[in-house]
């Protein structure tokens, strides 16, 4: 028995080294998030086929005051592509080649990576694949950068319990500790996080009661979040306050949120009677269960510099969202 036994040890230590030899302990991805490598031929890049890609990877981001493009692009032709360009974040890859093909593959040099091979048996096939995806690579990359993103800056969180109003409401977000708060009445809840030179970013909770269909198919969105402006967020000047820019249309598409129907808006606030403004993104979900909808929004404010990525930084949060 004495000796079955040291049998059995050795083993089971020979199968757990084993299999710790097909465990591969992968580096951190380079690039920032909302950057792209596209490995293709410059040629291709440069002509029908770069020009099909452009259309939709160089589209600007909805409702930020300035155009910006929801990607940073470089291209490197396939015999370029060496170890430090395989290090990249998002990698999409296009060639000609003997089929038609269109793969997502995860974490294969570095983590977090995605990486988008599509390929097509002639120009005019390849144009098609690409076509045909548009929207899967977008939200590929899209969805990898909001996981990244979401794990850099949610290894601190203010636990939902400690809010008040997550506590009172049901439902609850998780907001980075580097976010100060303004305000958690039990109602309402308003924190900040500061940027440099009097910059912010901005996370904005409440609920509203459902009150007419209207409500549940997203047509009163712009005239509640004025009404909350007016009730919640004064500007520095006496009677002003925060309300959507009134010339300027928010965009506003149905999604899904937590399980549930939702919409997301992307416009610009303004702080009437003062000379401020700024991007927002709100989250306003149909909760049928509690004939309510909760609202989630960020904002930034930063005058002059690019705001994509910071907006990019408030999604991530927003979609934290739990109801319960």
């Amino acid at each position: 028995m004495k000796k079955l036994g040291i049998l059995l040890v050795i083993v089971s230590f020979l199968i757990s080294c084993e299999s710790g030899k097909n465990q591969r302990i992968l580096s951190e991805a380079n690039g920032r998030i909302n950057s792209l490598l596209i490995v293709m031929k410059n040629s291709e890049w440069q002509g029908e086929i770069g020009d099909e890609l452009r259309n939709f990877i160089a589209e600007p981001v909805l409702g930020l005051p300035q155009p910006e493009a929801q990607f940073e692009v470089s291209q490197v032709p396939l015999q370029n592509f060496g170890s430090m360009f395989k290090m990249s974040r998002n990698i999409l890859k296009v060639s000609i080649a003997s089929e038609n093909s269109f793969t997502v593959a995860t974490d294969v040099y570095a983590g977090p990576q995605k990486i988008i091979t599509i390929t097509g048996t002639s120009k005019e096939e390849l144009i098609e694949e690409i076509k045909k995806n548009s929207s899967k690579i977008i939200s590929e990359f899209k969805s990898s950068d909001l996981r990244a993103v979401r794990r850099k800056i949610l290894k601190k969180y203010w636990k939902p319990s400690t809010i008040e109003t997550f506590n009172k409401q049901g439902y609850s977000l998780k907001i980075p500790r580097n976010y100060n708060k303004v305000e958690d009445n039990g109602d309402f809840v308003w924190y900040r996080y500061h940027l440099f030179g009097g910059n912010s970013m901005e996370v904005i909770c409440y609920t509203v009661p459902i009150t007419s269909e209207d409500d549940e198919n997203g047509n009163t969105i712009v005239a509640i979040r004025n009404a909350m402006g007016e009730k919640h967020i004064p500007g520095e000047v006496e009677g002003s306050h925060m309300i959507t820019e009134e010339a300027y249309t928010p965009h506003i598409f149905e999604v899904e949120l937590d399980g549930k129907k939702a919409f997301e808006t992307r416009g610009k606030w303004e702080v009437k009677g003062v000379f401020m403004a700024g991007p927002f993104l709100s989250y306003t979900v149909v909760d049928k269960v509690n004939n309510r909808l909760v609202v989630v929004e960020g904002l930034t404010y930063a005058p002059s510099i690019n705001k994509r990525d910071y907006m990019f930084e408030l999604e991530a949060i927003l979609k934290t969202l739990k109801i319960n």
